[in-house]
């Protein structure tokens, strides 16, 4: 049974009014003695809170103050202990990507995605190589991006990439607008794959690489996989998982 509960909000104002209702009622226990964490947000504040507590192993419960709300619940102030003790657990596991520029390296994490984006009106022109092997010697595009399954159903999804269980041992590859091949709509890829993308003609067609909410600008390559070794519990009210969000998704017309 959750008895202690740390309260965070975004910068929305209806957020904040809530957090100082949600106190009085509950109270706001710091992080360090919290059974959980209740962010109260969208789903971007969702994934900074996630990185804010990666280290921590206490759960993420969101209730939804944003536009899309696929990682939130639903704001009710009443019975919120009994909400989280009854709540479905999902353990995602995020990105890692180290991004290669004139200025270094950069490394970063994401719970969604990393995509590399055209930074110029002229397409990026990428190789892409899995595992030490040339999948694509060429890829002309407007850029391309890997999802875990947590994020397939985010701008993968709006990509036309496919959608992933939750569970899925997989990573989704999806190419933004992709010119030559022109029949490549992505790929399939087991978590376990080390994916590099070189960046082609990086000097006359710059490219930035993005991990969540972290860019790198005028990359030269870009490796990315798995880290089994980082994870984040967030929480779902029970029959709203996110087995069944993902699931659900998959027959909206």
């Amino acid at each position: 049974m959750t008895n202690k509960i740390h309260f965070m909000a975004s910068d929305v104002a209806e957020a904040q009014a809530a957090v100082e209702e949600l106190t009085k009622r509950y109270g706001n226990a710091s992080p360090d003695e919290a059974d959980a964490i209740v962010a109260l947000g969208g789903d971007g504040f969702m994934l900074q809170s996630a990185h804010e507590f990666i280290e921590s192993a206490v759960p993420i419960y969101g209730m939804n103050f944003g536009s899309v709300g696929f990682l939130m619940n639903e704001y009710r102030q009443e019975e919120l202990f009994e909400r989280l003790a009854g709540a479905e657990p999902a353990r995602i596991h995020p990105l890692r990507m180290t991004a290669y520029s004139g200025q270094g390296k950069k490394t970063a994490i994401a719970f969604n995605e990393v995509s590399l984006l055209r930074q110029t009106r002229q397409t990026a022109k990428l190789r892409v190589v899995l595992d030490d092997k040339v999948r694509l010697e060429e890829l002309v595009c407007d850029g391309i991006l890997v999802a875990t399954p947590a994020g397939s159903t985010a701008y993968n999804l709006s990509a036309h990439g496919p959608i992933l269980p939750i569970n899925a041992p997989l990573l989704a590859m999806t190419p933004l607008s992709p010119f030559r091949p022109r029949r490549w709509r992505g790929a399939l890829l087991p978590h376990t794959a080390k994916i590099r993308i070189d960046i082609l003609s990086s000097q006359k067609r710059p490219v930035s690489a993005v991990a969540d909410d972290l860019e790198v600008r005028d990359v030269e390559r870009v490796e990315i996989s798995e880290d089994r070794n980082i994870s984040v519990t967030m929480l779902f009210d029970a029959g709203h998982s996110l087995d069944e969000r993902v699931l659900a998704e998959q027959f909206v017309y």
